[in-house]
């Protein structure tokens, strides 16, 4: 065990878990046996960020780094591509990506940077359209994130909302149109439920809120309640399945009320 590891020696270290000698499990996996694994640790990086737990996020971001050397491994086993690859492909990027730092572009604001940014993906990717930006989106993507970058690209092409009452207007418009189709007909219902969750994107995107941050605080603002709901039972020596609606229905208004009283 050596005081300080370097890049050089972690990509060794994977050389030989890889090898013929190496271990069991890392040397049978693929790329497609790694990808929940990738999707795993960049969330547990950013569940770090969240918690502003610098420490745990220096160990994430290790796992982070772990899945790209690894993936890296297995396609020059095959004769592809290298780690060294891959950061040279970065450095490129970036350096091509950032014309107004690394070329003659100008670049003031934030807006700016992400404007030249676009602009020399487009180039670089030999886009034509606006339709080639908006599916070169990740479908791998969470719903919510793909439809937000979906609605940006179409924003950069000049389609887009008015203001805010126009998007809470389609909001309500796709509303109706789904409850037209409740009990009706399954496959409407469910395209009018995707384009009720389109249009709330919308309003977030307007808004500048992030559709995916805001749902899961909502989630865990729901657990918080369901928290509060099921200790009341357990202390009135209540299984929570045997409250009435009406019981239900009062102790939600409570931890709300409770919630709300926390963060105040």
């Amino acid at each position: 065990m050596k005081d300080k590891y370097t890049f050089n020696d972690f990509v060794d270290i994977m050389k030989r878990l890889r090898s013929e000698n190496g271990c069991p499990w890392d040397k049978v996996q693929t790329h497609q046996s790694l990808r929940q694994c990738m999707i795993e640790e960049a969330y547990e990086a950013v569940e770090a960020i969240n918690n502003n737990d610098m420490d745990n996020l220096c160990e994430e971001l290790g796992d982070v780094l772990m899945q790209v050397v690894f993936h890296a491994q297995i396609e020059a086993e095959k004769g592809g591509f290298t780690i060294d690859d891959v950061i040279d492909g970065i450095s490129k990027k970036m350096i091509i990506r950032h014309s107004h730092i690394f070329g003659t572009d100008k670049a003031e604001t934030p807006e700016d940077v992400l404007e030249t940014w676009e602009k020399n993906k487009k180039k670089e990717k030999g886009f034509e359209s606006y339709t080639d930006m908006m599916r070169s989106v990740p479908k791998a993507l969470p719903a919510l994130t793909r439809a937000y970058k979906v609605q940006k690209k179409a924003k950069d092409a000049g389609m887009d909302i008015k203001d805010i009452n126009e998007a809470l207007d389609k909001l309500k418009e796709e509303v109706n149109e789904f409850s037209q189709e409740v009990g009706q007909n399954k496959y409407r219902a469910d395209e009018e439920f995707g384009d009720i969750l389109f249009a709330a994107v919308n309003i977030s995107r307007f808004l500048g809120i992030n559709p995916e941050f805001s749902l899961t605080n909502s989630s865990e603002k729901f657990i918080n309640r369901f928290e509060y709901i099921e200790k009341y039972a357990h202390a009135a020596g209540k299984d929570i399945k045997s409250l009435t609606a009406k019981e239900l229905d009062m102790l939600w208004e409570s931890a709300k009320n409770f919630s709300n009283f926390k963060e105040d």
